[in-house]
């Protein structure tokens, strides 16, 4: 009864809907009063006729006649009561059997299901919510950040104006509200103030918009806010953003610090606490050609390899882990060990040969700008002719081999493809992999679910637009516990299970069982990085854990209640 009650409400609040009864109503009240003119005419052509009927009779003939149903039991046997006759069955099939149902269908019933469905849709958060993430609109970047938080069990709620889109996502099992983005009521309903985070992915002038009017609600809430334009940073701050993020900045920065041959310094991707996490390209160095264990990278710098990345995908280093030209090595570590790394290696410099940059929007204005920073010379083809250009701008398509023989692609060691298109992105691969088997190919990709797609164009790394926004929203949620790195590489913090205290890293066989490394233990005699295999687990200490999701999945379902 409380449910019809709503829905009653609900339907009777829109304006729409009360105008579609009057009609339906008006339209009822035409019908009945036909049918009483036809039953009054009906007894008077009776009596011409000499019978005499009741009443209901009446009303019972010019139903059975309009209904088209015409039992046949009472007929008249003139020629005036036979014309009346034919004029109430037409008038009964246009207006009972074509006109009502569509005007019922149309004036009451599709509204009602309307109502139905847009009181299905929640419109505000229970009283007691509280620490959950708000998130505007559902696009890449939002998927992937519901996917984290889903699975760290963060509380979370998608804010959608249309019914419609908050239907589809609530039948795709998202917790979804709706509401206008520019209301404050809004954010009120939402609990603005007890969130953990408020954030939105939108065009620069809707995040402001967002910003400025959750900000109205909240001081405190943290907001973050993606920006398309550098221009719209510093609004986007004064509207109250907490953090702007430039995707387009952090996407060409990411994709020029894969390039591989740069130089062979360390270059951090994340940390944690004291710890520090890094990556350093082994192109051009000794350490090409040999295993770990030849190496003995601990007995020279004291720092450890956590794992390497090979051609997009990451793998757990071991003694018989073997570097080649397009390894890259993960190091963990501190701020010292790190620098006594690069005071070994920073004599290798990088490749003299231009990188190549597929596209010159704003991702490959970004990666060009990134290059730059460093030293690195690159050579960009853009199929659209801009106005202020140098020399290292190529303009052409770049599926012409003309072009990209211009741009240097039978020289360099790798080329960079920034458009914002997936299929075009693996239409390029493909072809540069068909030009150059030994190119080092990076690529963007809009969706998580094209990067398999691209590796088997052969890229050799692939960065998510997607899965790089979300992670860098949810490492701003400031989790102590957790911190996302890159193409799903994770470290995280947790107590020693009891399964594994008092054990040694040999005996407890982290890495064989769950495939995560532990690369830092924080026990009462401070932070120990890269502890060697012979070290006990404390029974009261943490370990840092890094690993892929699935590896880190693995860990938790071993070792820890879920």
């Amino acid at each position: 009864m409380k449910s019809f009650t709503t829905l009653y409400l609900h339907f009777m609040r829109n304006r729409a809907s009360r105008r579609n009864l009057r009609v339906l109503a008006q339209f009822v009240l035409l019908l009945i009063g036909m049918i009483l003119v036809y039953s009054v005419i009906f007894h008077y052509l009776m009596a011409w006729e000499g019978r005499r009927y009741t009443w209901i009779t009446g009303i019972y003939w010019t139903l059975t006649v309009m209904s088209t149903l015409g039992f046949g039991d009472i007929t008249f046997h003139t020629d005036p009561g036979r014309l009346f006759s034919m004029l109430v069955l037409m008038s009964g099939t246009l207006f009972m059997l074509i006109l009502l149902p569509f005007t019922f269908i149309q004036f009451f019933y599709a509204p009602w299901i309307q109502a139905q469905e847009a009181a299905r849709a929640p419109r505000q958060l229970p009283a007691n919510s509280e620490g959950h993430v708000i998130v505007t609109n559902y696009g890449p970047v939002e998927a992937a950040l519901i996917k984290k938080l889903t699975q760290f069990k963060y509380p979370y709620v998608i804010l959608v104006a249309e019914v419609a889109e908050a239907l589809r996502l609530h039948d795709l099992d998202l917790k979804v509200v709706v509401g206008e983005l520019d209301d404050p009521e809004t954010y009120r309903r939402l609990r603005t103030d007890k969130a953990a985070l408020v954030a939105t992915v939108g065009g620069d002038v809707i995040n402001t918009n967002v910003a400025f009017t959750a900000r109205g609600v909240s001081e405190q809430v943290p907001i973050v806010a993606t920006a398309a334009d550098v221009a719209s940073v510093d609004v986007l701050e004064l509207a109250g953003c907490t953090q702007v993020l430039e995707l387009a900045e952090m996407m060409g920065r990411s994709l020029a610090r894969r390039v591989i041959g740069r130089d062979a310094k360390s270059h951090v991707i994340g940390q944690f606490d004291k710890l520090l996490i890094a990556e350093a390209s082994a192109a051009r160095t000794p350490l090409v050609g040999r295993t770990l264990r030849d190496i003995r990278l601990r007995d020279h710098v004291n720092i450890t390899v956590s794992g390497v990345w090979e051609r997009g995908r990451y793998q757990n280093a071991g003694p018989d882990t073997l570097i080649t030209e397009t390894t890259v090595l993960v190091l963990a570590g501190t701020r010292d060990q790190l620098d006594e790394y690069d005071s070994l290696f920073c004599i290798y410099h990088a490749s003299e040969v231009p990188v190549v940059i597929l596209g010159f929007g704003r991702v490959g204005a970004a990666t060009a700008r990134a290059l730059d920073q460093q030293s690195i010379e690159y050579r960009v083809v853009e199929k659209r002719s801009r106005q202020k250009h140098d020399d290292r701008l190529i303009v052409g398509d770049a599926a012409d081999l003309e072009i990209l023989t211009q741009a240097g692609i039978m020289e360099t060691s790798a080329v960079v493809i920034t458009t914002h298109d997936d299929a075009l992105n693996v239409y390029l691969t493909l072809y540069c992999r068909r030009l150059r088997s030994d190119i080092q190919i990076i690529s963007r990709a809009t969706l998580e679910r094209n990067i398999q797609t691209l590796h088997r164009a052969g890229a050799d790394f692939v960065i998510s637009e997607a899965s790089m926004g979300a992670n860098a929203i949810f490492n701003l949620l400031r989790r102590s516990d957790v911190l996302l790195l890159a193409e799903g590489l994770d470290v995280f913090k947790v107590h020693v299970p009891p399964s594994l205290a008092g054990k040694t890293l040999v005996e407890g066989a982290v890495r064989q069982r769950t495939g995560c490394s532990v690369i830092a233990i924080h026990g009462k005699d401070g932070l120990q990085v890269n502890p060697g295999p012979d070290v006990t687990l404390p029974a009261d200490a943490e370990m840092f854990v890094i690993g892929t999701e699935e590896s880190q999945q693995r860990f938790l379902d071993l070792y820890h209640d879920r």
